[in-house]
């Protein structure tokens, strides 16, 4: 039965079922072992939270899919919203309007991996955020933002745009209590994007740290100020996270991006774009504030999150 309003339909939901809908709208296809860590972590089974996903089916809101890869030889189900959820969402205001949908088709492909490695990066943030007391939640990281790095018309297959997985809002509290914001891009390497891609997927990044609008159709004026300027307070440090893989092969994917970004990103090109390489499992085990993270160029010696050398685990600067 289809009701009125968005309004209606969602006015017998409960405050899970509430939170349930931004975040599948924002992450497109989410596992219930992850929205269980995001919205019921203090429960030991999420039998309360599958109960509300399944109203939302109920109403026609979400839907789910079998993950193509069992996790330990269990099934475990992908939730997604259906196209009446997003127009709920989207009436309600609450995250940003996205032009992307996703198929049934396509949340029972293989992209399901690399969507959920996103995800589960973010998670990994939001849960390190918690024990340190900083903050980064649910709806804090974005995937897929399209950045411009070339004037011009754009076509499909040029590279008018750079498009990192996700964008990632953390805010610290330092020890004096100030709070600091700090954004990150995050790449999200599963071992199965050629390294030379992963590579030329840096020198975009490089360019678009000194990219500037030029003057298009009635603007006759050039930009003095680079286009992420217009985003961000500060350039957003570049995450390179590996996993899908045993160690060997990770470390040698870090060894042969650092001999392309020696190669492709000298000089002033790369100077603002600070770089850093760490693993899935390193992220999870000592969170992002220890020394988990290989610089793409420059000094190789492990650093944090902030890519500055030579910090120590655990220690806030």
């Amino acid at each position: 039965m289809s009701l009125a309003t968005p309004q209606a339909r969602t006015a017998g939901l409960s405050r899970i079922g509430q939170q349930l809908l931004p975040i599948l709208y924002q992450h497109r296809l989410v596992a219930t072992g992850q929205l269980h860590r995001l919205l019921t972590p203090h429960t030991r089974r999420p039998v309360y939270l599958l109960r509300q996903l399944g109203y939302l089916r109920s109403m026609g809101l979400a839907e789910s899919t079998d993950r193509r890869v069992s996790q330990m030889g269990r099934c475990e189900l992908l939730w997604y919203l259906t196209p009446l959820g997003y127009e709920v969402v989207e009436a309600s205001d609450e995250v940003t309007a996205r032009a992307y949908r996703i198929s049934p088709r396509a949340a029972a492909s293989q992209l399901q991996e690399h969507t959920l490695a996103v995800v589960e990066t973010g998670i990994a943030f939001s849960e390190w955020a918690g024990r340190l007391g900083d903050e980064c939640g649910s709806l804090d990281w974005e995937p897929e933002l399209a950045h411009r790095v070339r004037d011009g018309d754009s076509r499909l297959g040029d590279d008018a745009f750079l498009v990192p997985d996700a964008v990632l809002r953390y805010t610290r509290t330092t020890p004096e209590g100030r709070r600091q914001l700090l954004t990150f891009f995050l790449e999200i390497d599963r071992a199965t994007m050629q390294v030379a891609r992963l590579g030329r997927k840096l020198g975009t990044y490089a360019r678009y740290a000194s990219y500037t609008p030029q003057p298009t159709g009635r603007r006759q004026q050039a930009s003095t100020r680079e286009a992420w300027r217009e985003r961000y307070p500060a350039f957003p440090r570049l995450l390179i996270v590996l996993s899908g893989a045993p160690d060997r092969v990770l470390k040698r994917r870090v060894e042969d991006l650092q001999a392309l970004a020696s190669a492709n990103l000298g000089g002033t090109q790369g100077s603002q774009l600070r770089a850093g390489i760490t693993t899935a499992e390193l992220l999870y085990r000592h969170g992002p504030f220890a020394p988990i993270f290989t610089p793409v160029s420059g000094n190789a010696e492990p650093t944090d999150v902030l890519l500055t050398p030579h910090a120590e685990p655990g220690t806030r600067k």
